[in-house]
């Protein structure tokens, strides 16, 4: 069997590394506490997941002195990384308390009555939270942009868990390479690549992407069956315990690929080589999409409209973004997608490959090693 997700998880020195660093954070912007309600945040700092369900709540408070109290819904399964950990009402003998966020709310208000500045990722718990304690005083300071700095540079454990999702997206390629033939409908084509990534991973995924019809640039899959001579661009995003992997491949159906087709794929590998040969520590993502657009767009007529790429992490896109209407810069630590593409009637629909790399000291780690070939299937 397959190495599966249950080997790449949070570890408790990566979470305690990340607790000191915001705890740091926390100091400069004068906060007393914090508090974290997103379930990605929560798992980010204490290693504790459960499955991203939205029906349950989960809350982790931190004081700037580093005590940790970690609300749970129920017991956890693993140790996670907290000083304290309870559980709150969530359910009743297995039906479910429609308002967790009352009991929850509840719990909290006795860590802020005390607190004059309380930074928070969510607004949901915020009022419940410091709101009706008598003599309250506490001032709320969303920490949102601490969060999104802290979280760009991963740590060894993240990349780890960036792997895993990626090999998920490895088994939903293999299987689309094995049942892509004309009948097929999309709907069963995303059904079966998606079955495929949850035992590749071994656990049940936060989410799975969003390209799967044929003959179209992307969206989501219809109950439309596929044709002989369809293009699939088929864009997965293995989403594993919040982190999000990104891949995209091109497959002809039933088909050969038409000399216009090859000549797009050559193109498109060609400009994902010259990224890999050309990103570092320091250069504009900007710059890159602007090189890379001017050997795409145009070419044949053929059009690049979209961006280049994006980072990503706890979020399907995050800095740096590889697009001209941001300005960012890549930095060691960022992991980051790129997507080069070029589309036209001609292409029946278009040719997209991408790949997941890890920006280096001195340049990039490929993350992602399924091959770019311009698949015949069926």
């Amino acid at each position: 069997m397959s190495e599966t997700a249950a080997s790449a998880a949070l570890s408790r020195d990566g979470c305690e590394a990340r607790q000191r660093r915001l705890v740091g954070g926390m100091r400069q912007l004068d906060l007393d506490a914090a508090l974290l309600t997103d379930p990605r945040h929560v798992h980010y700092f204490t290693g504790f997941w459960h499955s991203g369900r939205p029906l349950f709540r989960s809350a982790l408070f931190l004081t700037a002195d580093g005590r940790t109290r970690l609300f749970l819904p129920f017991e956890s399964e693993t140790d996670p990384v907290a000083e304290q950990v309870q559980t709150f009402e969530s359910n009743r003998l297995g039906t479910l308390v429609e308002d967790q966020d009352v009991v929850l709310g509840a719990d909290l208000r006795e860590l802020t009555r005390s607190i004059d500045r309380l930074g928070c990722d969510q607004h949901s718990l915020y009022s419940l939270a410091v709101e009706g304690a008598p003599g309250t005083k506490c001032t709320i300071v969303p920490i949102g942009d601490l969060l999104r700095e802290l979280r760009r540079k991963k740590d060894v454990d993240e990349v780890e868990l960036l792997r895993a999702a990626i090999r998920g997206c490895d088994a939903a390629y293999d299987t689309a390479r094995r049942v892509l033939v004309p009948g097929l409908t999309e709907v069963e084509l995303y059904a079966q690549m998606r079955a495929a990534a949850i035992v590749a991973v071994g656990e049940p995924l936060t989410e799975f992407g969003n390209d799967f019809q044929c003959g179209k640039l992307g969206s989501l899959p219809r109950p439309r069956a596929v044709e002989a001579g369809d293009t699939a661009i088929l864009d997965v995003s293995v989403v594993l315990r919040g982190y999000s992997s990104d891949l995209c491949r091109t497959f002809v159906i039933s088909a050969s690929p038409t000399n216009e087709q090859k000549d797009a794929h050559e193109r498109v590998v060609a400009a994902l080589e010259f990224i890999e040969k050309n990103v570092r520590p320091g250069v504009s993502c900007k710059e890159l999409h602007e090189e890379v657009f001017s050997r795409l767009d145009g070419y044949r007529g053929w059009k690049f409209p979209h961006h280049l790429g994006h980072g990503i992490g706890l979020t399907a896109h995050e800095a740096p973004r590889l697009n001209p209407r941001w300005n960012d810069t890549f930095r060691e630590g960022d992991v980051f997608t790129a997507e080069p593409g070029l589309y036209g009637a001609e292409l029946r629909a278009g040719i997209r490959v991408e790949h997941d790399y890890l920006v280096t000291e001195s340049g990039v780690e490929r993350l992602s090693n399924y091959s770019t070939d311009l698949f015949t299937t069926g």
